[in-house]
């Protein structure tokens, strides 16, 4: 046997609870993992909750949670090939990683350079696979200047690196104790509240080209629509619900069509591609609390909170 995190029916951060789950020999094309860190995404909360909508869990179908992880092979299936026993991974993409140990097939596990610890390998995941994603379908490079909202959450942060790498100017906005963390990572950081659309234009030069809303406030899209008239290359993660209306992009965040293929391409690229850039020192990832498996509700109620940096799970 084997402990997982599940929850049974939707509600507040106490309808998770820890369970023992039956352990699994890997199938052909799937590899074993033992998790030494799972990442703590948004998205986890807002399933958990019921905000996200999914099937009901039940008390007869647990339902497991959590999709980023680190780890070290413990077990390969028929069929794969580059994997063995002891080496160190990185998982993306799998359901229920808050957990001992997981099954993921082969193509959702990739190899962990040795400058790349556990828990920033877990770090990356969700936030790295959106944030290039964005960047890949807003076309940014270089003589492009890209305003992202919410620029120091974990999505923001990796949307600045590789619109950096790109080629791009990014200008992103932040609260005024985040300013350092934005600027470090190579954005002009631009405080949000009232005005802010002003204190952009002070900074921007010849004008934004693209915006990516990554908090998802009223102040944000009314200072995108200020900002930028072609609403063809403003995006968001966050409300993704009034992307129609609005005649905006939206890229999940609950938008009412699903990503392309080649977006979904793009998301399975960024893991690897973050991976090399972070063993060549030239990508990081900000890590925040870190928590004993038993305490994921607790992790979920920092999410709702706010915290600095990626909050972790470790069994």
């Amino acid at each position: 046997m084997t402990r997982a995190i599940v929850y049974t029916e939707f509600g507040d951060p106490e309808v998770l609870h820890e369970i023992d789950v039956p352990a699994r020999e890997p199938g052909a094309g799937q590899v074993a993992v033992r998790i030494q860190t799972a990442g703590v995404n948004p998205i986890d909360a807002k399933l958990r909750s019921g905000l996200r909508a999914s099937a009901p869990p039940s008390v007869e179908k647990p339902r497991r949670l959590g999709m980023d992880a680190a780890g070290i092979v413990t077990a390969v299936g028929d069929d794969v090939d580059g994997f063995r026993p002891g080496d160190p991974v990185v998982i993306s993409g799998v359901n229920g990683c808050y957990a001992e140990e997981v099954i993921a097939a082969a193509d959702k596990v990739f190899a962990r350079p040795a400058a790349v610890t556990a828990a920033m390998g877990a770090a990356l995941g969700i936030p790295v696979g959106t944030a290039y994603q964005c960047v890949r379908s807003l076309a940014i490079g270089a003589g492009e200047t890209l305003l992202v909202h919410g620029g120091s959450g974990s999505v923001g942060q990796a949307v600045i690196q590789f619109a950096r790498l790109a080629g791009a100017e990014v200008i992103a906005t932040s609260s005024e104790r985040r300013a350092d963390r934005v600027a470090a990572l190579g954005a002009t950081p631009v405080i949000y509240g009232e005005g802010v659309a002003d204190r952009v234009r002070a900074v921007a030069g010849d004008g934004v080209t693209a915006i990516l809303d990554c908090a998802g406030t009223d102040e944000a899209l009314e200072a995108s629509f200020d900002l930028l008239d072609d609403r063809t290359r403003i995006a968001t993660i966050v409300r993704g619900p009034d992307a129609e209306r609005l005649g905006i992009r939206a890229f999940s965040g609950g938008a009412p069509w699903p990503l392309t293929a080649q977006q979904q391409a793009w998301r399975a690229e960024a893991v690897p591609v973050a991976l090399a850039l972070m063993a060549a020192g030239a990508f990081q990832v900000e890590l925040g609390p870190t928590l004993p498996l038993t305490e994921a509700a607790e992790a979920h109620r920092l999410v709702a909170d706010g915290v600095d940096g990626k909050i972790t799970l470790v069994p």
